[in-house]
């Protein structure tokens, strides 16, 4: 639950998305635009794929397999989805850093530019994507689902948590990172700004 930027009361239900169907999933991505086409596998693909060879039916394929969709025993998961009475409308993207290997690719520069830091450290949680369903935008959902995943991770034995926000001018597929203000208010502070358009982002338990 949380406040909108006008004083609303917003009463979002956040789980894991494990506990999660397929179709709530689908309903959050759509079928069209920049958001089906990448299904949060960005991150997720090693230096030989392409989010076009692989297609929209085997990203989603993937993302529903990692999330864990449906299995309610399942001991990990890919994410958090966020409800708002009952209809499922938000994502965010949050597990140990090693689990996105394209962030491990060594020509990437984002966020290993200028730092020290152990790439295979699986004590270090990433939040990689905050998406918000059309519709739905404006509420602060996005600070909602950052500050939850910041205690999901925690609780799972994290010992930190990073993002990645665009600092200025986000092109519209790059405001799935989120904004600095978003993840300021859950708890992360600048550590590093890797490039002129991107900061590193952290919290340390």
């Amino acid at each position: 639950m949380g406040d909108r930027d006008d004083g609303e009361v917003i009463d979002l239900v956040i789980v894991p998305a494990n506990q999660a169907s397929a179709v709530d999933l689908d309903m959050i991505y759509g079928t069209r635009g920049a958001v089906a086409k990448c299904r949060c596998q960005w991150f997720k693909l090693d230096e030989n794929e392409s989010l076009g060879d692989i297609g929209k039916a085997g990203l989603r394929e993937r993302q529903l397999t990692q999330a864990g969709c449906g299995d309610l025993d399942r001991p990990t998961t890919s994410g958090l989805v966020g409800y708002l009475d009952d209809e499922p409308v938000a994502w965010c993207a949050v597990e140990p850093r090693p689990h996105y290997l394209g962030m491990l690719r060594a020509t990437y520069r984002v966020p290993w530019d200028g730092r020290d830091e152990d790439r295979a450290d699986s004590s270090v949680w990433a939040i990689t994507c905050l998406y918000t369903r059309i519709g739905y935008r404006d509420r602060g959902i996005s600070t909602l689902m950052a500050t939850a995943a910041v205690g999901f991770a925690r609780e799972r034995g994290a010992a930190a948590v990073e993002a990645y926000p665009i600092t200025h001018g986000a092109l519209s597929y790059e405001r799935r990172a989120g904004t600095p203000a978003t993840f300021g208010a859950a708890g992360l502070s600048e550590v590093h700004q890797p490039t002129k358009r991107r900061m590193v982002m952290r919290i340390d338990f």
